[in-house]
């Protein structure tokens, strides 16, 4: 698992300038959920980027969800995106 979160961090690094990122793993407090899947994971991904914060909020997720396009099919189920400069 935390190679995995390495490389979310490694993928949206090289395409995006970004000072800090930070991945919470929030899958446990979701295990009662109808579609629970213990092989797909709920994050919060909090990322300090001030080319992130330059951009409206929509296009800014858009672009961080392009980025995980791949992990969102097959290992993430829910994903909380939060932006600061």
């Amino acid at each position: 698992m935390k190679n995995y979160f390495l490389n979310i961090k490694k993928k949206l690094k090289e395409k995006i300038k970004i000072e800090n990122i930070e991945i919470i793993d929030n899958s446990s407090k979701h295990m009662h959920h109808k579609f629970y899947s213990p092989e797909k994971f709920h994050l919060q991904i909090k990322i300090q980027s001030m080319y992130l914060a330059s951009l409206n909020s929509l296009s800014a997720q858009r672009l961080v969800m392009n980025i995980l396009k791949e992990d969102l099919k097959k290992k993430i189920h829910a994903l909380e995106i939060s932006i600061k400069p």
